[in-house]
C-alpha cells in the first residue's frame, strides 16, 4: 500500500519522543489508551495517519509541550487522506459516506448540536471507507407494539443521561416466545431522537448450531461503523479495541439480539461512553457482569386481548370478548402464540374467534395450529431443545409428568430418577436457558405451551415403559410421602409408627401442613393413578392417614374426591370395615365440607348401616355425629340433638383417644341445638362441661389438634353468653379462644372470634378497642384472600 508522504514523518518524530521519555511502546500504548498493536504501526508508518483525538492522547501522554504536540500533530494531518469523512455522518447510523464538499441535502442532515471529535481508533486507523448502505440498519418497528409500557419506561429512564459513568448494558432474557427481538427493536426505534449518531443491530445467532464468533461480530459492527474492510484488525482482542474506541464519543444504539453466551457479547459491550447496548438472550447469561437485567414476562389478560385486537382487528375481538378471552388464554398470553392467533385471524376474516378458541382447546393439536406462514410455536421450542445436554431433555421431559400449576426439585427428581439435588442444579440450568421459570422460593414452573412441548417430546423421545415406571415410582413415593405427613394430624398415631411410615415424625406440624397443602396436586393425581391401576390399599392408607388432616382444611372441595376414592377402593377390594370407615368420612366431607347436607344424612345413614352390621361402636357414634350435624344444619334441631345423645352413647362403648375426641363433639354439638331451640342457659352449662373436657385433652395430649378442639369450644361458649347478652362473659370467652388460636398458628377460623369479639366490645360501649379487633380481623382475611384458601376447623360442626 502506497503511504502518504508525512505518514513515515509522523511515525519518526513519534518514536523519538517516546526513546526521549524512556518509555516503552507497552508504557505508551497503556498511558495513551490505544492497543499496542495500533502504536507499533504508527510508529512503523504503517498507518495513513491517526485521528487528532488519538494524537492528542499520544501527546499528552508523552508529556510534549504546546509546540512539539503541534509539531507532532501536523505530521499525522499531512498523512491523512483527502476527499472522504473517517466515520459516518452525525445522526446517520449507517449508509454512505458524504464528502465534506458535498452540497446541501445531498447527504443526511447533520444534528442540531455540534458534534463530539471522532474517537481515535487504536488499530489499523487507516480511514473508514464508506459503510455498505443500510449495514446492520435497525429493522423495521411492529406498528402494532402492544404492552410492556413499564419496561420501555425503565429502559428509558435508564438511558436518559447524556453523559453515564458507565456505558449502558440491558440484557432482555426469558424463555421462547415472548417478542424479546420485538421488545428490543421497538426500545431502539423509540430512542433513536436521543441517539443521533446512529442505531445499529446484529442478530448474534445464539440458537443457530454455530453462533456468530465474537471477532466475526466485530467485524460486521465495525464496517457497519465506516472501517473499511482491507483496515480491520485481524484478532478479536484489536477488533474490540478498536470498536471501543469508535464508539466512545458517539451517541448510538447498538442491538446485540438472540446473544449465545457471555464470551460471545464480552467484546461487544463498550469500555467506555454514552451508547446504549440492548442484549437479548433466551439465557440469563448470569456471568455478564455490570448489566441492567430486565426479564420479561407474558402479557397480562387485558394486554393479550389487546395485541388480538391490534392484529385481528378490534370489531371482531369486541363482538366476542369472551372467545377473545379464552383465545388468549389458550395461547398462554404468549405473544408468540398471540400473533399467530391473530394472524390467523386475519388470514381467514369470516371465521369466528370463538371457532379458532375451540379449535386450539384441543391439548393435542394446539402446537400445530399456532403454526402460520413462517411463525411457529414448536419451532422456538425445538431450537432451545436441541441446545440441551441429553440430562437437561430428561429433566424438561419428566417435567410434564407432573400434575401441579409448579413444583419442587424433590418432586420432580422421583420423576426423572435422578437425586433432588441434581434435579435441582438441571432446573436452575433450564431457567437460565429459558424454559424453566422460577415460580416462588424452591419451586419452579412450566410456561402452558413448553409443558404441551415436553409432553410431546415425551412421547417421541421416551418409550411408554420408561414413562410408566417413572409415574408408578413418583406416585408410591408421593402417596407415602402424603400419608406420613399426614400421620402427624392423627392423635392416635405414635412416634414410632410414624418412622415406620416414612421416617416423617420428626417434621413439625407446619411443615407437614405445608407440604401436604402445596403438593396436594401430585399427591392426589396419584392417590387417581393408584385406583386406577387396582392398587386399593395404597388408596385407603392414604386417605386413613390423612383423615384428621383433613380438619384443617375443610374448604376443600378435594376431601370429596379423595374420600369418595376410598370408599371405591374399599369396596372393590371387599374390606367392609375400611368401607364403613370411609363412608363415614365420606359422610362428614358432604356436611362439613360441601354443605350438601341432605346427601351428607344419606351416607350417614350408610355408614351406621355398616358400622352396625359389623358391631363397631366408635364407627356408630361417628356416623350419628354426622347424622346429628346435618339435621342441625336443616335446622332439625330436635332430631339433631338426639342423634347427638345417641353418638354419645355409641362412644361410651370405646376406649381411645379418637372416642374422646367425639364425646366431646356430640356435646359440643348437643349444647348448640339447645342454644337454637331457645334454652341458652342449659346450652351454656352443657358447653362450660365440654371445655372443661376440652381442656382436660389439652393438659393431657398438648396438641395442634386439643387447642383448635378448645379454642373452639370457647368460642361456642362465647356464642351462648352473646345469646344471653352477657358481653363481660362473653368476652372472657371469645379471649380464651384466641389464646389457643394463636398456639396453633392462627388460623382463619379465628377471624370468627375477633369479630364477634368486636361485637362484643361494641355492646359494652369501648368502640376504640372494637375498632383495633376488627381491623385485626379484616386484615386476616385479606391475608386468607391472597393465599386462595379458607382453612376453617371442621369440628366446630
Amino acid at each position: 500500500m502506497t503511504l502518504a508522504s508525512g505518514t513515515g514523518e509522523f511515525g519518526h518524530l513519534l518514536a523519538g519522543h517516546r526513546v526521549a521519555a524512556g518509555l516503552t511502546q507497552e508504557d505508551l500504548a497503556a498511558t495513551a489508551g490505544v492497543s499496542l498493536r495500533a502504536l507499533g504501526d504508527m510508529e512503523r508508518g504503517r498507518t495513513r495517519g491517526p485521528q487528532r483525538r488519538t494524537v492528542r492522547a499520544l501527546a499528552a501522554a508523552l508529556g510534549l509541550d504546546g509546540a512539539q504536540s503541534a509539531a507532532l500533530e501536523g505530521a499525522a494531518q499531512s498523512g491523512r487522506p483527502r476527499g472522504v469523512r473517517r466515520v459516518p455522518p452525525q445522526g446517520q447510523a449507517v449508509g454512505p459516506v458524504v464528502p465534506p464538499t458535498a452540497p446541501a441535502g445531498a447527504g443526511p442532515e447533520p444534528a442540531a448540536r455540534s458534534a463530539p471529535e471522532p474517537a481515535a481508533p487504536p488499530a489499523s486507523d487507516a480511514a473508514a471507507e464508506p459503510a455498505p448502505p443500510g449495514a446492520l440498519a435497525l429493522p423495521r418497528d411492529l406498528a402494532d407494539f402492544t404492552a410492556r409500557e413499564q419496561a420501555l419506561a425503565d429502559l428509558a429512564a435508564l438511558t436518559a443521561d447524556e453523559h453515564p459513568a458507565h456505558p449502558r448494558v440491558v440484557l432482555i432474557s426469558g424463555q421462547p416466545g415472548l417478542g424479546k427481538t420485538a421488545f428490543a427493536l421497538h426500545a431502539a426505534h423509540a430512542l433513536a431522537p436521543a441517539f443521533p449518531d446512529g442505531q445499529l443491530s446484529l442478530d448474534l445467532g445464539g440458537m443457530a448450531a454455530t453462533p456468530l464468533a465474537a471477532r466475526e461480530a466485530l467485524g460486521q459492527v465495525l464496517r457497519a461503523l465506516g472501517v473499511a474492510d482491507g483496515t480491520v484488525p485481524a484478532g478479536t482482542e484489536e477488533r474490540a479495541g478498536l470498536f471501543r474506541a469508535l464508539v466512545r464519543d458517539r451517541r448510538l444504539v447498538l442491538v446485540l439480539d438472540n446473544a449465545a453466551d457471555e464470551a460471545q457479547v464480552r467484546p461487544l459491550l463498550p469500555g467506555s461512553g454514552s451508547a446504549v447496548t440492548i442484549v437479548t438472550s433466551r439465557h440469563a447469561l448470569p456471568g455478564l457482569e455490570a448489566v441492567h437485567r430486565l426479564r420479561l414476562d407474558v402479557l397480562s389478560p387485558a394486554e393479550a386481548s389487546a395485541l388480538l385486537a391490534r392484529i385481528a382487528g378490534p370489531e371482531r375481538v369486541e363482538a366476542a370478548p369472551d372467545a377473545a378471552a379464552e383465545l388468549a388464554r389458550l395461547c398462554g398470553y404468549l405473544p408468540l402464540a398471540l400473533r399467530i392467533a391473530g394472524q390467523r385471524l386475519v388470514a381467514r376474516p369470516q371465521q369466528p374467534v370463538a371457532q379458532l378458541a375451540r379449535q386450539l382447546a384441543a391439548e393435542e393439536n394446539r402446537l400445530d395450529l399456532l403454526e402460520t406462514g413462517d411463525l411457529a410455536v414448536r419451532p422456538a421450542f425445538e431450537l432451545s431443545y436441541r441446545r440441551l445436554p441429553e440430562q437437561s431433555r430428561l429433566v424438561l421431559r419428566r417435567c410434564a409428568l407432573t400434575a401441579g400449576a409448579d413444583f419442587t426439585a424433590a418432586v420432580l427428581a422421583r420423576y426423572a430418577g435422578l437425586s433432588a439435588a441434581r434435579t435441582e442444579l438441571v432446573l436452575e440450568q433450564l431457567v437460565d436457558a429459558g424454559l424453566v421459570q422460577p415460580a416462588a422460593p424452591e419451586r419452579y414452573r412450566l410456561h402452558d405451551l413448553v409443558r404441551l412441548y415436553a409432553g410431546e417430546r415425551l412421547t417421541v423421545d421416551e418409550t411408554a415403559e420408561a414413562v410408566a415406571e417413572a409415574r408408578t415410582r413418583a406416585g408410591s413415593w408421593l402417596l407415602r410421602e402424603a400419608a406420613a405427613h399426614g400421620l402427624r394430624f392423627d392423635p392416635d398415631h405414635t412416634a414410632a409408627e410414624g418412622a415406620a411410615a416414612a421416617g416423617a415424625d420428626s417434621v413439625p406440624l407446619t411443615e407437614a401442613a405445608r407440604w401436604l397443602e402445596e403438593e396436594h396436586p401430585e399427591w392426589l393425581a396419584a392417590l387417581y393413578r393408584a385406583q386406577r391401576e387396582g392398587r386399593h390399599r395404597e388408596v385407603i392408607d392414604t386417605a386413613e392417614a390423612m383423615h384428621w388432616f383433613s380438619d384443617r382444611l375443610v374448604s376443600w372441595d378435594l376431601w370429596g374426591e379423595v374420600f369418595q376414592l376410598s370408599v371405591d377402593a374399599a369396596r372393590a377390594s371387599g374390606d367392609r370395615q375400611a368401607e364403613a370407615v370411609h363412608v363415614n368420612y365420606l359422610a362428614w366431607t358432604y356436611v362439613t365440607c360441601l354443605h350438601r347436607y341432605r346427601r351428607g344424612i344419606e351416607l350417614a345413614g350408610e355408614g351406621l348401616a355398616l358400622a352396625r352390621g359389623l358391631g363397631d361402636h366408635e364407627q356408630q357414634g361417628w356416623a350419628l355425629t354426622y347424622l346429628g350435624t346435618g339435621l342441625r344444619h336443616l335446622q332439625r334441631y330436635q332430631e339433631a340433638g338426639e342423634s347427638y345423645q345417641r353418638a354419645a352413647e355409641a362412644f361410651a362403648e370405646v376406649d381411645n383417644r379418637a372416642a374422646m375426641i367425639g364425646r366431646l363433639v356430640t356435646l359440643r354439638g348437643a349444647a348448640t341445638c339447645l342454644r337454637h331451640l331457645g334454652r341458652a342457659e342449659e346450652a351454656q352449662d352443657s358447653r362450660r362441661r365440654a371445655l372443661a373436657r376440652a381442656l382436660e385433652l389439652v393438659e393431657r395430649w398438648s396438641s395442634p389438634l386439643m387447642h383448635l378442639m378448645a379454642a373452639v369450644t370457647a368460642h361456642e361458649l362465647g356464642q351462648d353468653r352473646a345469646a344471653l347478652k352477657r358481653w363481660p362473659a362473653a368476652e372472657k370467652a371469645y379471649r380464651q379462644a384466641l389464646v389457643h388460636y394463636e398456639a396453633i398458628g392462627r388460623p382463619d377460623s379465628m377471624t370468627k372470634t375477633l369479630t364477634e369479639l368486636g361485637t362484643a366490645l361494641i355492646e359494652q360501649g369501648r368502640a376504640d378497642e372494637a375498632r383495633e379487633i376488627l381491623t385485626e380481623a379484616l386484615t386476616d382475611l385479606s391475608a386468607d384472600g391472597r393465599r386462595g384458601r379458607s382453612p376453617v376447623q371442621g369440628l366446630s360442626d
